[in-house]
């Protein structure tokens, strides 16, 4: 009630029986009246404020967990509704007009009894937990402006009822899990002022009846599934102030007038969608602009010079699109602006001048550019605030100025994967409010200066893969208090390291390996309890000289956290103590191989419960495989190759694996049958039993692994046949089963393996013809069925393996003529040794081939005779019918002939391109024109008109594998690079795909590498590594997903007329749907190329393509293919090179490319020497230790313009 009404009740209450005494009083009628209505109107007020009672007690009841128990205790009856916690009454009617219950914890469903609060005005249950759906009973709430349900866990469609509610101004429903699409009728309420429905599931378009808003100030869509293009009406909303589309899938072009009618907008939020198109130049409209967000698009062209002109902005996003050019010097008149980021994209050229202009910038992020010069001295003179730098992964030059130590109010200093040299001033360790310094792989040389080892507040430095030199001070641990990660690996680091380091108590990641430390193994790593990662491998650390165990263990057992353990190749020389079974039961990986370990492996080690990953080849190990090894049941690869001196039978307990994919126990002294077991671990991909005493027979149960990739069971004394079944084994890349005393005969289902690479039964006791089902083995490189008792001819099949290039058949007892042709032309005597009744041709060195007899001369003389009477007559029959014929039909002809000869021109192969088509240009798949086999299928040489292209005709075998097969092609086509080969169309139905790809006349790099009649001289094969760099490049920053080769390799380099290097397979992996099946995944690899994470884990990721391009570095310079025979049982290409870098370059260069009498070698020697590093560093075992290909790239220009000037001197 209101106040009159109060003075009214007052005043008849005191003066009610004086009044009713007067007689004859006139107004005696009146007051009772008026005292009857009274009681009227207070009887109605309690009733309506009896019902806002009931509609909330109702809310109460649908409450299901009241965690602070606020309604619970507050929300009675026993006091008024009015007094109720979250509850505002109006003044005038007493009648519930808000409610605000938000940040509650409530837990329950919103009952439609709340449509009786007639007088609610606002409604706020946000942060809370409410679920289910909003009932439509909410629109008898008339007077209802506001309404916030944000932060619950609503379902279903948006109401489209919201439109009913003729004053709601603010209607916010974000973060629910709303689904459907934006109902245009919700746009009917005309008098909206804010619409917040982000983060939900919505789908479809953004309405065009959005425009119908006219008094719209803010507008946040973002974090759903929108899609299509943004209606324009919706920037005609002149009183937009705020604009959130992010993480959705809208695409098209800004309008170019953007900003012409949203001069009041302060926030354009249109990050993480497919926007394409220029950023619209006439940005600087929208003149109040605080915040602009475009980042994670496909924006093209250039950063407008007129952004310089939105003095009002603060926060600036523009990173990770497809922008070029240099960055305007217009950046520097936004004096307010606050964060500038514009990673990853393609900008060039210096930083400008202007931008230490912007005195108020705290955050700066140009990472992944191809931004060059020196860096700025004066960079933070202007920037008192300057919080985050970020300038890493570009091709900044010079020093590091020694001015960067005046920025101290720098947080995060990251200057990774530059060309940066000289050595680190110590004015860097002034920044005393330094939390993270990243310096990776740049030049830099000298020692680490002391200072840096006293910044007090830093978390994190990364010197990884550079030049440094020098010792760690003895006090490095007593300044670092706040220290959680250090990398110094790859570096030339010397001396021992500090017990001083483990007062760095925070300490959980620390990688110090590829230096040259040493000492005994520092048993203070133990005193760093959080420690996660610890990496020492490929230093000179060893055992404590007082005990013959590696006693550093026991200290190691204090580190609860620890999940990765490197210590390779160090020269440890001890054994395993008991305790290792005491390691940390979060311990995943464990990296010890060449370490010069000895004694038996401890039963105990069957306790470290989360191991996946064992590694302890190349070490001494003796004894049996304990039993305790079968308790490892997340155990994924376990690798004791080469120890030389484990003995006994492997443990039928390994069979309890179930997670093992790879088993490498070669090299060593194990007896006894294989288990049959092993074949019921249908997770393996490799296992290497090679070099051992195994006996009996190859269990039949692992010719039941359908996914494996590798068995190699050579160098035993394995007895009985190769069974039907070997043919199961159609995903592997490679069978050994060589120096054996296998008999019978070869199965002929042999040729179901159609990714066999690498095949060699060699030096058995097998007997009988050479299948000819050999010849569908159409990726086969390597055959070696040597020193058996094979008879019979060499099957004309196999002169389709276009890409074999190893073949050995000596020593058996063949007969018949050497095919010709295909592979066989680059085949030497050597490879048939040994078969006497073998003739061919004279370089052979064997007998030539009989010719046939005088009488059967004459029988094909007569009989090609009368063949060439007989087609002579019929030609001048068919000549004399077609005569006739085409003069009737001439004038008739003319213009399906034109027709004909259009569609016969080059353009056709732009078009729609059918299988006949392809039929006709390849003339029916001819064998003639089949340029090559591949893991992925057959490539031919195709003729349209006076173009030439190659087919790419794709092996159908596994199903599903090509369900976005034309999405895909599409995808593949927009791919455009210099040195990308170009994908001109595509073929699809269901039972043939193909594409249509540009033609290289000059072959692969594979066929120039390893071909007595090609030759590369070092600048060609620099420029060509240059290419495929590029190429990468392209792939993994320069379109607007990250692309990954996953089978990069020498053969898959194509060659132009000029020698211009094009990467081609690039997205096959894509195309053929990777992911479906691991088995899948892991075979679009090649063996030797893959980076340990893909072969092991199936993990992709760019990191793997860098790793295979390191692997092609050093076969393009060494001529030496990773699967090459030397590297078969003992160390890897790597590894080869790793031992000999950088004393020995001599012994591992292509001869050809340093001739003794140059004078020039000493110069080839230093720039050869800094590749193979490189390589190097691309093959790190660790994928985060890679470098990234811009650095690559930049490198290799570098040491181009050394070269040429080597050679030119």
């Amino acid at each position: 009630m209101g106040i009159y009404a109060l003075v009214l009740v007052h005043f008849l209450y005191s003066n009610i029986n004086t009044i009713m005494k007067r007689k004859n009083n006139f107004l005696s009628p009146l007051v009772v009246s008026i005292w009857q209505h009274f009681l009227i109107l207070s009887a109605t007020a309690e009733v309506n404020l009896k019902t806002d009672e009931a509609a909330l007690l109702a809310l109460k009841s649908y409450v299901t967990s009241d965690t602070y128990n606020i309604l619970t205790s507050n929300w009675t009856s026993t006091t008024s509704v009015c007094k109720w916690i979250g509850v505002t009454c109006g003044s005038r009617h007493q009648r519930v007009t808000a409610l605000d219950i938000s940040n509650m914890e409530l837990i329950g469903t919103i009952p439609p009894h709340l449509g009786n609060l007639s007088f609610l005005v606002s409604f706020d249950i946000s942060s809370n937990h409410f679920h289910g759906i909003l009932p439509q009973e909410l629109t008898n709430l008339h007077r209802l402006e506001f309404i916030n349900v944000t932060s619950n866990k609503f379902t279903g469609d948006i109401p489209s009822w919201f439109s009913l509610l003729p004053e709601l101004q603010h209607l916010h429903l974000a973060f629910n899990s709303f689904t459907g699409m934006i109902p245009p009728a919700i746009f009917n309420a005309s008098k909206l002022e804010s619409l917040v429905l982000g983060v939900n599931q919505l789908q479809g378009e953004i309405p065009n009846e959005i425009g119908n808003l006219q008094d719209l100030t803010w507008l946040s869509l973002g974090s759903n599934q929108l899609t299509g293009l943004v209606p324009l009406s919706l920037f005609n909303i002149s009183s937009l102030q705020r604009l959130v589309l992010t993480n959705n899938s809208l695409s098209g072009n800004l309008p170019v007038d953007i900003c012409s009618n949203l001069s009041e907008l302060m926030v354009l939020a249109l990050s993480n969608n497919e926007f394409d198109g220029q950023i619209p130049l006439d940005i600087d409209k929208c003149s109040n602009l605080q915040i602009l967000s475009l980042s994670f698009n496909r924006f093209t062209g250039v950063i407008p010079r007129k952004i310089g002109n939105l003095t009002m902005i603060s926060s600036l996003y523009l990173g990770r699109n497809d922008l070029e050019g240099e960055i305007p010097e217009e950046i520097g008149y936004l004096r307010n602006l606050e964060i500038l980021d514009v990673q990853n994209c393609s900008l060039s050229g210096p930083l400008p001048s202007s931008i230490s202009n912007i005195t108020s910038l705290r955050s700066l992020n140009l990472y992944g550019n191809k931004l060059s010069g020196s860096l700025p001295p004066d960079m933070c003179l202007n920037m008192p605030d300057l919080r985050a730098f970020d300038l890493g992964n570009n091709q900044f030059s010079g020093t590091i100025p020694k001015e960067f130590g005046n920025c101290t109010s720098l947080s995060d200093l990251f200057l990774r994967e530059n060309n940066l040299i000289g050595e680190l001033p110590m004015q860097i360790g002034n920044l005393f409010n330094l939390g993270r310094l990243d310096l990776h792989y740049n030049f830099l040389t000298g020692p680490i200066p002391s200072t840096i080892f006293n910044m007090s507040n830093i978390r994190g430095i990364s010197f990884l893969g550079n030049f440094f030199t020098g010792s760690l001070p003895a006090d490095i641990g007593h300044g670092l208090p706040n220290l959680e990660e250090l990398y110094l690996g790859y570096n030339n680091l010397t001396g021992s390291i500090p017990n001083s380091l483990s007062n760095a108590s925070n300490i959980f990641r620390l990688g110090i390996g590829y230096n040259n430390f040493s000492g005994p193994f520092p048993r203070s790593f133990g005193n760093l309890r959080r420690l996660e990662y610890l990496n020492v491998n490929d230093n000179h650390f060893t055992r404590e000289p007082s005990s013959p165990e590696l006693t550093f263990f026991d200290s190691l057992t204090n580190c609860r956290h620890l999940r990765q353990l490197w210590i390779g190749y160090n020269p440890l020389d001890g054994n395993l103590p008991a305790s290792v079974g005491n390691l940390s039961s979060s311990l995943d990986y464990v990296y010890a191989a060449y370490s010069e370990i000895r004694g038996s492996m401890p039963s105990e080690i069957g306790y470290l419960s989360g191991l996946s990953f064992l590694f302890l080849q190349g070490n001494y190990l003796s004894g049996f495989i304990p039993s305790s090894i079968g308790n490892l049941e997340n155990l994924q690869a376990l690798n004791l190759y080469d120890n030389k001196m484990i003995s006994g039978p492997i443990p039928e307990e390994l069979c309890n694996l179930k997670n093992l994919g790879f088993l490498s126990l070669g090299n060593n002294e194990i007896c006894c049958p294989i288990p049959a077991c092993l074949g019921n671990i249908k997770s393996l991909r490799y296992v290497y039993l090679d070099s051992n005493k195994l006996i009996f027979s190859i269990p039949p149960s692992l010719w039941n692994l359908n996914d494996l990739l590798h068995l190699d069971v050579s160098s035993n004394f394995l007895e009985s046949s190769l069974p039907p079944e070997i043919g199961n084994l159609k995903v592997a890349t490679l069978l050994n089963i060589s120096k054996n005393r296998i008999s019978g005969i070869i199965p002929s289902t042999i040729g179901a393996m159609q990714n066999m690479a690498e095949l060699s039964f060699a030096e058995n006791r097998l007997e009988g013809p050479i299948p000819e089902s050999l010849g569908n083995m159409v990726a086969l490189e390597s055959l070696d069925l040597s020193h058996n008792k094979l008879s019979g001819g060499i099957p004309k099949s196999l002169v389709g393996l276009s890409h074999l290039n190893y073949l050995n058949v000596s020593y058996n007892r063949l007969s018949g003529e050497i095919p010709t042709g295909g592979p066989f032309a680059n085949f030497s005597y050597d490879s048939f040794l040994s078969n006497e009744a073998l003739c061919g041709a004279a370089r052979l060195q064997i007998p030539a081939c009989r010719s046939n007899s005088p009488h059967r001369k004459r029988k094909k003389k007569v009989l090609l005779i009368v063949l060439i009477s007989l087609m002579a007559a019929s030609i001048i029959m068919l000549s004399v019918t077609l005569t006739i014929f085409l003069v009737i039909r001439c004038r008739k002809r003319k213009t399906i002939i034109a027709t004909h000869q259009a569609d016969s021109s080059p353009a056709t192969v732009h078009g729609r391109v059918s299988y006949h088509d392809l039929q006709q240009a390849t003339n029916g798949f001819s064998t003639s024109n089949l340029l090559g086999y591949g893991s992925y299928g057959s490539v031919y040489k195709a003729t349209f008109g006076s173009t030439i292209v190659a087919v790419k005709v794709f092996n159908l075998q596994t199903e599903g594998v090509f369900k976005s097969f034309d999405t895909e092609c599409e995808v593949l086509r927009n791919l455009r690079h210099r040195n990308l080969a170009k994908v001109i169309n595509s073929c699809s139905n269901v039972d043939f795909k193909a594409l249509v790809l540009e033609y290289m006349p000059n072959g692969n790099l594979d066929d120039w590498l390893h071909s007595e009649s090609c030759s590369l001289d070092i600048m060609q094969r620099v420029d060509i590594m240059i290419d495929v760099g590029s190429a990468l490049d392209y792939l993994h920053n320069g379109y607007f997903v990250s692309v990954v080769h996953c089978d990069l390799k020498p053969s898959n380099v194509l060659l132009d007329e000029d020698m211009v290097a094009h990467v081609s397979d690039f997205g096959l992996a894509k195309l053929l749907g990777v992911g479906e099946s691991i088995a899948q995944t892991k075979t679009l690899a090649t063996i030797g190329y893959i980076a340990p994470e893909f072969g092991l884990e199936g993990l992709v990721s760019t990191r793997c393509d860098i790793y295979s391009y390191g692997i092609m570095l050093m076969e393009t310079f060494t001529r030496k293919k990773p699967t090459d025979e030397q590297f078969a049982e003992n160390a890897s290409l790597r590894e080869w090179i790793r031992q000999s870098w950088p004393q020995g370059m001599d012994k591992i260069i292509d001869p050809e490319l340093m001739t003794p009498e140059e004078k020039n070698k000493t110069g080839k020697v230093q720039c050869l020497s800094t590749i193979m590093e490189l390589a190097l560093r691309c093959t790190a075992d660790l994928a985060e230790e890679r470098l990234n290909i811009k650095h690559v790239l930049a490198q290799l220009k570098t040491l181009r313009t050394m070269l040429e000037n080597v050679i030119r001197h």
